[in-house]
């Protein structure tokens, strides 16, 4: 079974991509998600708090005035908090280059073009094979029109793009005004890849102790219809790669991925929960559904089931939602 596919330039033996996540930390699991199949490895984020941490100018600028509430402190994380440091990332690409032959994608995090330029070069000479953009960042100034706010993504990557030549990715969320046009705006300035989609992790309120409580709610596949949907408008309609992630839990999640148009899914939840080994079963029962469906390769059902072909895409999506309603029963 022929289940080769193309993602931001680079070429992989199969669609399914470990994301980032803590499962990247250590070598020998990467390893083993390389031996249960995995096509290539994101790894987990670099901050870009950690590269431009000059503690005390960013301490003041995230907790100034927050002294009238003490409870307020613990939005913020603490140094302590973050993963290995800028210096430690960069050795441990050269390290994990060094242990697997799969291509290894990096992961920057941040909301500015700051210094993810310069390390954005590191990251290349340190070997990675690709790089992903995740802006992560809520807009709460009221003061802010929403053209500002895409702006700094589209800045952001023209100045990554400009410093290095590995492909680039962005990692989106899905709740731009006209995504649509965002992701326009991006396939225009370079991006190489979009990963759909990033996941904002609602905070808690811890009543007994008045702090603030993050937390992370593992996805279901549930939370697949989101990117497939938006997968399924846009495959056709951008130059660069589409990566599924969300939801991503079994064959048959990748698969609805791939027919909606994704070139590759990104599986981080499912992992978690069940271990390296886990994405080896979803390679085996990806071959047999393929194989008791009649497809010899995955390419002739990529976009099968996308709007491609769709004029009006959001006349679709209105009789597709007007359907839902009425198919209603009790």
């Amino acid at each position: 079974m022929d289940l080769t596919t193309t993602y931001m330039g680079l070429k992989l033996k199969n669609p399914l991509v470990p994301s980032a996540s803590p499962l990247s930390k250590d070598i020998d699991t990467i390893k083993k998600l390389e031996d249960a199949g995995a096509a290539a490895i994101v790894l987990y984020s670099l901050f870009e708090e950690q590269i431009s941490f000059e503690a005390e100018e960013l301490s003041h600028f995230l907790s100034h005035g927050t002294e009238s509430f003490a409870e307020a402190l613990s939005y913020f994380p603490q140094p302590q908090e973050f993963n290995l440091g800028p210096v430690e990332y960069l050795e441990h690409i050269r390290k994990v280059k060094q242990a697997v032959n799969i291509p290894v994608i990096a992961s920057l995090n941040g909301v500015t073009s700051g210094g993810w330029t310069d390390y954005a070069k590191k990251i290349e000479q340190a070997g990675a094979d690709g790089l992903e953009l995740n802006i992560y960042m809520l807009a709460t100034d009221a003061t802010k029109r929403g053209q500002e706010i895409e702006q700094v993504y589209v800045d952001v990557l023209k100045d990554v793009k400009a410093s290095i030549k590995i492909p680039v990715a962005m990692k989106l969320n899905p709740y731009f005004s006209n995504l649509s046009n965002m992701v326009q705006q991006l396939d225009t300035a370079g991006a190489d890849a979009f990963v759909l989609f990033n996941r904002f992790y609602q905070p808690d309120i811890d009543l007994e102790n008045l702090e603030v409580k993050p937390g992370v709610t593992l996805s279901s596949s549930k939370n697949l219809r989101i990117p497939l949907r938006w997968i399924a408008i846009l495959h056709g309609r951008v130059k660069a790669s589409l990566a599924g992630t969300t939801g991503v839990h079994t064959a048959e999640d990748a698969i609805k991925m791939i027919m909606a148009g994704a070139d590759v899914t990104q599986m981080c939840a499912a992992l978690l929960m069940h271990g390296p080994a886990y994405l080896g079963k979803v390679l085996a029962d990806m071959n047999k559904w393929l194989e008791a469906h009649e497809y010899s390769d995955i390419k002739s059902m990529k976009g099968s089931m996308s709007q491609k072909k769709v004029a009006e895409p959001a006349a679709y999506e209105r009789a597709n939602y007007i359907k839902a309603l009425n198919s209603y029963t009790r």
